[in-house]
């Protein structure tokens, strides 16, 4: 255990960024699980809307935040999206 003064700060830093990054990990995972099961529903209206919420909040997260390195922001939303895409294209046509 750390005994100098900013060592016991800097524990205390460390406690407060770790229960805030895993805090928005989580956000992100219910985020992209809602857009899954808006894909497995086959229902391209809500899967577009909750796409968007994440998709703004993964970017935030990764892009400001520095929670998540910006190019793991960028493939969870690309992955999504392409996802999207393919319900829309499949309800487009039929």
């Amino acid at each position: 255990m750390a005994n100098h003064k900013s060592a016991l700060k800097r524990v205390r830093q460390n406690e407060k960024r770790r229960l805030r990054n895993k805090m928005r990990k989580t956000r992100i995972k219910n985020l992209s699980k809602a857009v899954e099961a808006a894909i497995a529903e086959k229902a391209p209206e809500k899967a577009q809307s909750c796409l968007k919420e994440a998709q703004k909040y993964i970017e935030k997260i990764g892009h400001r935040r520095g929670t998540l390195h910006r190019r793991t922001a960028s493939r969870k939303i690309s992955r999504l999206t392409r996802k999207v895409n393919a319900l829309l294209k499949k309800a487009a046509s039929a």
